[in-house]
């Protein structure tokens, strides 16, 4: 039998805000500054839910310096937050599911590849840090996703074990490194169909928003 679940752990980027459009437009954008083109479909497939300093090492080389990794990650950020500011809320249903959870008592994190400025940027500006007992970024540890490294530390940090926790996510390389971390997840399908995620035997649930979402039955053994 699964243990039950306590806490939810949730993605940022197309899981809590439907945003990935704007990260690929401004990606590319940021590579075109630079002679370099990409399919936006192939290129959102190969890089949704991995750190920026990921993308730009595998895209421009392995031997650029840590400094300069940071400045440009700056400017592509700069780039999606100008796109994106003018878009920014919740996914319908979102606010109602983390109230209604705090209040049976789920634990709740938020476990994401975003660098702080756009943590910033979408939780503090949207007033939706105040939900959550902690968030872990892309800062608060060494490996991307799919490692699972930022929802084991996620876990920590609330106390609860990998069983006890389900991770909300958008992408596959995040419903990776849940199987990986131990952690069953539901699937918000804001950027990629259902069928994306046919191969996870971690998925409990696919859905396209959180209105439907019965917590009760997402918190029960099964």
């Amino acid at each position: 039998m699964t243990q039950a679940a306590r806490a939810f752990i949730f993605d940022m980027d197309g899981t809590i805000v439907d945003n990935m459009a704007f990260h690929t437009d401004s990606w590319l954008a940021f590579f075109a500054r630079r002679g370099k083109t990409y399919d936006a479909d192939a290129f959102f497939r190969e890089t949704a839910g991995a750190q920026g300093r990921e993308i730009l090492r595998a895209r421009l080389g392995p031997d650029i310096p840590d400094d300069q990794i940071a400045v440009l990650a700056q400017e592509k950020d700069a780039l999606y937050r100008e796109m994106y500011g003018p878009h920014r809320r919740a996914i319908e249903g979102f606010e109602h599911l983390v109230t209604a959870a705090r209040a049976q008592g789920v634990k709740l994190a938020v476990a994401t590849s975003a660098p702080p400025k756009n943590i910033v940027f979408t939780l503090d500006e949207l007033d939706l840090r105040r939900h959550f007992d902690t968030v872990v970024g892309a800062a608060d540890v060494k490996q991307g996703k799919p490692h699972p490294d930022v929802f084991l530390k996620a876990a920590e940090q609330l106390g609860m074990a990998p069983a006890e926790c389900i991770v909300f996510e958008d992408a596959p390389m995040g419903v990776e490194a849940a199987r990986r971390a131990g952690m069953r997840a539901v699937v918000i399908t804001t950027t990629l169909p259902a069928e994306a995620f046919a191969e996870f035997d971690n998925v409990i649930r696919v859905v396209d928003d959180y209105a439907d979402l019965d917590i009760g039955a997402l918190c029960a053994s099964l």
